[in-house]
């Protein structure tokens, strides 16, 4: 079983990361018997799992109950949320109440912010089943909802108090599932670490595959590279911001075609080629590394170009209500070298669309 903390100036937390890791009996022995634990999820991931976590609870004789919410990224939503506060009031949860996260990104992206807001604060355990939700979104404190305008505009950042990765939970994946996640993956090793590029390279059929030492070394290390720069930067005043590489243009696709639609890992798999691209517009960037960046990609089966159906009108709409636009200058997260990226203030809208029309007439 392996192991990390993340250590911010508030708070310090672990990440334990293991395979079959709903068989160890002492997984919940840091919690108190008179703790009232909420379990939300939803059906699917309910019937893969509720029942082992349920025997470990009563282990140590902990109170549990469950919520079910809706499946996919258009039920994160302020309705769903609601959702969860209604049963939390039912039960009558308090502030020593813990909730767990048991699913992927949307699951716990829900279970954070209404840990962050119920009766002002309560605690909350991250148990992501989803390869991208085990190497990034359960990680940091970010925690949010979509507005139909723009997505995660409603959040906050508040950790949690524990991460328990189960790598067996990957197994039951789709395939679709699985290279979503893993163009976060990706992301992690153009802006930190050109070895795990290479790495990547390599080994990526490996992790297709979910060959067991590869994918454990692989989630570890972007556990490791998270956590470390959410140590530094907690609440992405600076630094922290370069990762989301790709993701403001992912996030404007993710908007314009419908949340759900395209997995969240697909539309940042366009937004870190279309991020190359504007690199190479700023001469910043070779061709031949956007190249390699888009072969990787496509070995994982991610798509490399927009949906046909989005103009570049729509896309910039939905790129300057982003978050990362601050006085209405776009600041994006662009590769410099393959294992190092920038924040670039004030990109010029123009190289933005010189860029999405490259992307969009790509012949490989």
């Amino acid at each position: 079983m392996d192991s990390l903390i993340v250590s911010t100036t508030k708070h310090k937390y672990p990440i334990i990361i293991d395979f079959n890791l709903f068989n160890k009996k002492d997984l919940f022995n840091f919690l108190q018997i008179q703790s009232q634990v909420m379990i939300v999820t939803n059906k699917i991931i309910f019937d893969l799992y509720f029942q082992q976590l349920a025997e470990l609870l009563n282990i140590i004789g902990i109170n549990y109950n469950y919520i079910l919410i809706p499946e996919g990224e258009q039920y994160k939503n302020l309705k769903t949320l609601n959702i969860i506060f209604t049963k939390l009031i039912q039960k009558k949860c308090n502030r020593d109440s813990i909730l767990i996260a048991l699913g992927g990104g949307v699951i716990g992206d829900l279970t954070g912010l209404a840990a962050s807001l119920y009766q002002r604060g309560i605690r909350f355990i991250q148990i992501p089943t989803t390869l991208l939700a085990q190497v990034d979104a359960s990680i940091g404190g970010k925690t949010a909802v979509n507005h139909i305008l723009g997505k995660n505009m409603i959040g906050s950042f508040y950790q949690p108090i524990s991460v328990l990765i189960n790598l067996s939970c990957l197994c039951s994946l789709s395939k679709r599932e699985l290279s979503a996640g893993i163009a976060e993956i990706i992301k992690y090793s153009i802006i930190f670490d050109k070895d795990f590029f290479y790495w990547l390279e390599l080994n990526i059929q490996n992790i297709l595959n979910l060959e067991p030492i590869s994918i454990k070394y692989c989630v570890f290390k972007c556990c490791e590279l998270k956590a470390k720069i959410v140590e530094k930067d907690e609440y992405e005043n600076n630094q922290r911001a370069l990762l989301n590489l790709g993701h403001t243009f992912g996030h404007a696709i993710e908007t314009e075609v419908g949340y759900g639609t395209w997995l969240h890992g697909e539309a940042i798999s366009v937004g870190i080629i279309l991020s190359s691209l504007i690199s190479e517009e700023l001469q910043l960037f070779k061709h031949k590394e956007t190249i390699r960046i888009i072969n990787l990609l496509k070995m994982c089966n991610l798509p490399i170009k927009c949906p046909n159906n989005i103009n570049i009108k729509n896309f910039l709409k939905h790129i300057l209500v982003d978050k990362k636009v601050y006085n209405n200058n776009v600041r994006i997260i662009i590769p410099i070298n393959i294992g190092k990226a920038i924040i670039f203030n004030k990109i010029n809208t123009d190289i933005i669309i010189t860029s999405f029309n490259r992307l969009q007439n790509l012949k490989i």
